[in-house]
């Protein structure tokens, strides 16, 4: 079992994402958390009230969404935290990810109660308005992550190594999933200008999976580096852990993605990319366990060990 000392560092390392951080991430943190109750209160509706899960007019969507974004929002945040960059740049890109996120998930939600579709619809006025302004809070939303993706990739940019290829892999594997959202737009954009609204829907649909898979690869990775941070292992060791599970993330993107793009269900795929994606699990997965078990037999007995090298 993992030690009381132990225990008692993680909780006071997961208090001081709080009191560390600045006015604007605590904002941030306390949308963040707001959105994911959006998504879980839509969720409610949905079992009360019922309807298609899929389609454009669905509550599957402000589910998605709230969730995603909520999720998404607290993670970037924090994961900006390892990152050396100015503080004013800092609080300007936290700022504007925060405004966009509430934007994206408040119309989403909007459309769903409104029981119209939120992309690719341009039947009214207010509803061309919506689009566009969904729009508008992906740019803002891209334009924050590629601030901190660059930054992130400087030399220097991240003290801990593994923490570092983490921070890195994530947030590349991010651009990857907003470049994939682009793509989901760009393609009903061209359908709807051909005059079928149907096909719109059918063919962005084809890149959610790699959205899916890629948008969350800052959560799971620099999460894993967080937890080596308790063990006593050399900086080495715990890069190569990172490294293990980073080739795994990469490995199941990598085979989705080209499913994706080639139009395939990630159910219906051939097996080479079935064994492909099992052996990215299987990494992944293993560098996780790896990482417990360090934690559990090789704690560290520094009392403040996530910061240091």
């Amino acid at each position: 079992m993992v030690a009381e000392g132990q225990v008692r560092s993680m909780r006071a390392a997961v208090r001081e994402v709080w009191t560390g951080g600045t006015r604007v991430e605590r904002v941030a943190y306390v949308v963040g958390f707001a959105l994911l109750l959006s998504g879980i209160a839509h969720f409610g509706v949905f079992l009360v009230d019922g309807g298609p899960w899929q389609g454009p007019v669905s509550w599957r969507k402000p589910v998605t969404f709230g969730l995603s974004f909520g999720l998404t929002l607290i993670t970037l945040v924090w994961v900006s935290t390892w990152i050396r960059l100015g503080d004013r740049v800092r609080a300007t890109m936290v700022g504007l990810f925060t405004a966009a996120s509430v934007l994206e998930v408040s119309l989403i939600s909007v459309q769903a109660w409104r029981g119209v579709p939120s992309h690719f619809n341009s039947e009214t006025g207010l509803n061309r308005a919506i689009s566009t302004s969904l729009a508008i809070g992906g740019g803002l939303i891209l334009v924050s992550v590629l601030t901190f993706t660059v930054a992130a990739l400087r030399r220097g940019s991240v003290g801990r190594a593994d923490m570092r290829l983490a921070v890195r892999t994530g947030l590349v594997l991010l651009v990857v999933a907003l470049a994939a959202g682009g793509a989901m737009i760009a393609r009903g954009s061209v359908a709807v200008s051909s005059g079928d609204t149907d096909l719109a829907y059918t063919t962005a649909g084809a890149f959610k999976p790699i959205h899916a898979v890629a948008l969350h690869a800052v959560l799971v990775l620099p999460g894993l580096a967080w937890l080596l941070g308790f063990t006593m292992w050399t900086e080495m060791l715990r890069f190569r852990v990172v490294q293990l599970g980073a080739v795994g993330y990469g490995l199941v993107a990598v085979a989705v993605g080209v499913e994706s793009a080639l139009g395939v269900s990630p159910f219906a795929a051939p097996l080479v990319a079935d064994v492909v994606v099992g052996i990215g699990l299987v990494a992944l997965l293993l560098s996780g366990i790896v990482a417990v078990y360090g934690v559990v037999h090789f704690p560290t007995k520094d009392t403040n060990p996530i910061r240091t090298a």
